[in-house]
């Protein structure tokens, strides 16, 4: 029978790590969070000041579970994916021992050399197109070698804080209405993420999407009738680009998603918009 982590290292913790954290320090666990700058790290984690670009001159904690949410940087790199995978070598090197599970957080973006119009599932190819999406895949093969990871690919991440739709909307900022897209709340995917921890057998491949793809058109113009503006402007000629993914599997994970679509994902992200906005001046201290 599989335990529940009670010691788990966050490696790359930014907002998605910090959110998991602080969800797992409510069962009664252990966090260590490890990134270059820590400064901005809930106190109750254990802060691993660290810089994974260079071989560790400490041994880091022994853990039983591990998330890594590092993210490529192409631009540091004359090699595309000489740092990132540097990183996990490294990370593999100053660990006591490996951790009995790893999740391994990459992204539907190794798909996007795809064209099927068909919903891809975990049994497609991956397909990376650009330096990204190719280093995201070399990451996932290193991490199942290296940690044998459960690797999960959310599609693109939303929900308060990530408002870059909301944003596009606002600012009438044009956009391919016939672009094919796949979102996942963020709520849902740190809820995905605690069951990969803690499941008996998880698959090894999951896709983090929720259950309605949708043109990016459709999203946009949903949006701007919440937000009672007119939508914004359609990027000509239209090109239907972009993957449709299943997300089938995850529902198996899961049970159910807090917000299945981008109507219940983006009432929630307005609604909570909305609150922040109507708060008396001074009630959000510092922020």
């Amino acid at each position: 029978m599989h335990e529940p982590p009670e010691r788990i290292l966050l490696v790359g913790c930014g907002k998605l790590g910090t959110r998991l954290g602080e969800h797992l320090l409510t069962t009664g666990a252990e966090v260590f969070a490890l990134r270059r700058n820590t400064a901005a790290l809930p106190a109750a984690f254990s802060a691993l000041p660290v810089d994974l670009g260079k071989p560790l001159q400490l041994e880091l904690p022994r853990v039983d579970a591990m998330v890594v949410t590092l993210t490529p940087d192409i631009q540091a790199s004359a090699d595309r994916s000489d740092g990132y995978l540097t990183a996990l070598r490294n990370l593999a090197a100053a660990l006591p021992s490996r951790p009995r599970r790893t999740v391994f957080v990459s992204s539907t973006r190794v798909f996007e050399g795809r064209t099927d119009h068909r919903a891809l599932t975990e049994t497609d190819a991956p397909a990376p197109a650009t330096e990204r999406g190719r280093t995201l895949r070399d990451g996932e093969l290193l991490a199942s070698e290296l940690f044998d990871a459960h690797i999960l690919r959310p599609a693109g991440i939303y929900g308060p804080g990530r408002e870059i739709l909301l944003r596009k909307v606002i600012e009438g900022t044009p956009v391919q209405y016939a672009k094919r897209t796949n979102r996942i709340h963020e709520t849902d995917l740190v809820r995905t993420l605690q069951a990969l921890l803690s499941a008996e057998n998880p698959p090894s491949l999951l896709h983090a999407v929720d259950q309605a793809p949708a043109a990016l058109g459709e999203v946009v113009t949903y949006i701007a009738h919440r937000l009672g503006l007119q939508p914004p402007p359609r990027i000509q000629p239209d090109v239907a680009s972009g993957t449709v993914l299943s997300g089938t599997r995850l529902l198996t994970v899961l049970g159910t998603l807090q917000y299945p679509t981008f109507e219940a994902g983006y009432d929630h992200v307005i609604a909570a918009r909305n609150e922040k906005t109507s708060k008396p001046d001074g009630a959000h201290g510092n922020s």
